[in-house]
C-alpha cells in the first residue's frame, strides 16, 4: 500500500506485526533515567536487609558517620553481605538482559532466552558432579562448576551448530541446545537419584538466589563479562542487518550463520557468568529485551543498552523484595521474578502486536 492511498509507508524487513518504531523518543533520556534507578537502587540494597540493622544506621554508615562506621555489626552487614550481593545482582541482571537480547535478535525469535543454549541445564549437571564426586559445598567451589558446566554445554552446542550444510541456522541452534538440555537433565536426574545431601544442596541451588555471594566470587568473572558485552556490542550491527532477513544479510556482505554462532558464543559467556553467580534465573533475559525494543524500536545498540539496564534494576529490585517480604527470612529471587515473568510472558506471547527482534544498529 502506497502513502497516497492513506496507508503508512513500509521499510525493508518490516512486517505487519511488528511494533512500529517510537519517533522522537529520546533514548540517551530514557538511559539516563534508567541509571539514575539504578543509583538508586544500589542504595536501597545497601541499606535494606534482613537483619537487625536499621536503615538509618545503615545509611549514616555509607554517609561517613564515625559512630555508625565504628559499629561491627552495621559494618559486616553493608560491607560484607548486601555490598556483594549488590554487585552480583548487577552483574547477574546486565549479563542476562544482554544476552536475551542478543540471541532474540539472532534467532529473530522475541521468545528465545539463554536457555535454549544448554547453559543451564549444563551448570546443573556440573554442579551435581561436583557436588556427589568432589566434595564441592562451598558457594565458590559451586560457582566454578557452574561456570565451567555451562560452558562447556554452550561449546558442544556451539560445536553442533557450526557442522553440516545449515551452520548456524536459528532452528539448528535450538535444536542443538534443547536435545543437549534433555540429555543433562537426564543425567542430573540420574545422579540425583542415591545422593539424598546432594539433592539437597542441589535444589538450593537451583532455585536461583543470591544469598552467601562473595565480592571475591565476582572478580574472576570481570574479565569474561567483559569480553562477552563488548562482543555483544560489536555484533549490533551485523544483527541489524540479519533483521533483514538471511538474504538481506547476505546482501550487505554479512553471513548470517557465522553472525549466530559469534552471537552463541557471546550469549554462552554473559549466561554462563550469571548462572554460575545465582543458579537458573527465568524470564529476565526474556522481559527486559522485550521492554528495551518497547522504548527504542527496531535500533539495536539502543536495545543491547537498554536491555542491560532494564535487566540490572528489575534485578537488583527483586533482590531488595526478596529480604523484605518475609523478613526475617529471605524469599529465592527467582520465586519473585516467576511471579511476574510468568504472566507477562503469557501477555506476550498473546499481544497482537509481538514484534520480531532485530532491527536498525
Amino acid at each position: 500500500m502506497s502513502i497516497a492511498q492513506g496507508g503508512p509507508p513500509r521499510t525493508a524487513g518490516s512486517r505487519p506485526s511488528e511494533v512500529p518504531p517510537p519517533l522522537g523518543r529520546p533514548i540517551t533520556r530514557i538511559a539516563t533515567g534508567l541509571l539514575l534507578l539504578l543509583v538508586a537502587l544500589v542504595l536501597l540494597s545497601l541499606v535494606i536487609g534482613t537483619g537487625e540493622s536499621t536503615v538509618g544506621r545503615a545509611w549514616d554508615f555509607i554517609l561517613g558517620d564515625p559512630a555508625a562506621r565504628a559499629d561491627a555489626q552495621v559494618r559486616l552487614a553493608v560491607m560484607d553481605v548486601r555490598l556483594p550481593r549488590t554487585l552480583a545482582a548487577l552483574l547477574v541482571g546486565t549479563c542476562l538482559g544482554a544476552a536475551g537480547c542478543l540471541l532474540q535478535a539472532a534467532t529473530r525469535n522475541p521468545l528465545a532466552e539463554t536457555g535454549l543454549l544448554g547453559v543451564n541445564s549444563g551448570a546443573a549437571f556440573a554442579v551435581v558432579l561436583g557436588l556427589t564426586f568432589f566434595g564441592a559445598d562451598s558457594p565458590g567451589a559451586l560457582l566454578v562448576w557452574a561456570l565451567a558446566g555451562g560452558m562447556a554445554a554452550s561449546a558442544v552446542v556451539l560445536l553442533f551448530a557450526a557442522s553440516g550444510r545449515t551452520a548456524g541456522s536459528p532452528l539448528r541452534l535450538v535444536l542443538a541446545g534443547s536435545a543437549l538440555g534433555a540429555t543433562f537433565h537426564g543425567c542430573t536426574s540420574y545422579v540425583l537419584l542415591g545422593t539424598q545431601s546432594t539433592f539437597d544442596t542441589y535444589r538450593y541451588w537451583t532455585i536461583g538466589s543470591l544469598a552467601g555471594v562473595e565480592t571475591s566470587d565476582l572478580v574472576p568473572l570481570l574479565p569474561l563479562v567483559a569480553l562477552g558485552l563488548l562482543t555483544a556490542l560489536g555484533c549490533a550491527r551485523p544483527l541489524s542487518a540479519l533483521g533483514l532477513g538471511d538474504d538481506g544479510a547476505r546482501s550487505l556482505g554479512h553471513h548470517p550463520g557465522r553472525i549466530r554462532l559469534v552471537v552463541a558464543g557471546a550469549v554462552s559467556l554473559l549466561a554462563g557468568c550469571a548462572v554460575a553467580v545465582a543458579g537458573p534465573i527465568a524470564f529476565l533475559g526474556l522481559l527486559a529485551p522485550y521492554a528495551a525494543r518497547a522504548l527504542t524500536g527496531p535500533r539495536m545498540t539502543a536495545q543491547l543498552v537498554l536491555s542491560a539496564l532494564i535487566a540490572a534494576d528489575i534485578m537488583i529490585l527483586a533482590d531488595i523484595l526478596a529480604r523484605i517480604v518475609i523478613r526475617p527470612w529471605e524469599t529465592p529471587v527467582s520465586v519473585l521474578l516467576a511471579f511476574v515473568g510468568g504472566p507477562l510472558l503469557i501477555w506476550i506471547a498473546r499481544s497482537s502486536r509481538l514484534s520480531t527482534a532485530g532491527g536498525e544498529a
